[in-house]
């Protein structure tokens, strides 16, 4: 699998983590147990760093990056997961924050400094602006992400279902 050092920092990945053989993971990132990296997903940490909490999934062509310090952005920005997170395939995360147990939906872009609040829903293709506060609990949608309402019961309990589920399934790749 193409795990890479940048600059003498090579990722730290927990030993009940999956990494598929054609993801990449290079330089400054912490990955915690039971997640799970598949297939074209590329994170990215040359430049700041990654952390991905437990129990997440980082799906199919996703791209996790980065930010570097400059004179624009003096910390730049990094990209923090929490755990119990669903990124969808093909996802773009640029040195935003996500809050544990949320779901960030196929082909969505959330970019710098942005920070999702817990238990929340960005939908398909929703475009999170830079800075942008997502208060938690709520389904997101649209170019540029708006509030739509708050998740029911049953969409809180599909947060819980759909990381349990990668985390399953990702036992049955490890065998």
């Amino acid at each position: 699998m193409p795990i890479s050092s940048y600059k003498n920092i090579s990722p730290k990945i927990d030993a009940t983590a999956y990494i598929d053989t054609m993801a990449v993971v290079i330089g400054d990132v912490v990955i915690a147990e039971h997640v799970s990296v598949w297939p074209m997903a590329v994170i990215r940490g040359d430049v700041n760093k990654i952390r991905i909490g437990a129990n997440t999934n980082i799906q199919d062509g996703s791209v996790l990056h980065v930010t570097t310090p400059s004179e624009f952005f003096a910390d730049g920005f990094d990209l923090i997961i929490g755990a119990k997170v669903t990124i969808g395939h093909k996802a773009v995360l640029h040195g935003c924050h996500i809050a544990d147990n949320c779901l960030i939906g196929m082909g969505a872009v959330i970019m710098d400094g942005a920070s999702i609040g817990a238990n929340t829903m960005v939908a398909s293709g929703s475009v999170v602006t830079p800075n942008k506060q997502l208060e938690g609990g709520y389904l997101w949608l649209g170019s540029p992400a708006r509030k739509v309402r708050a998740l029911n019961e049953k969409e809180l309990a599909f947060l819980e279902y759909s990381q349990a589920h990668y985390v399953k399934l990702k036992q049955d790749y490890m065998l």
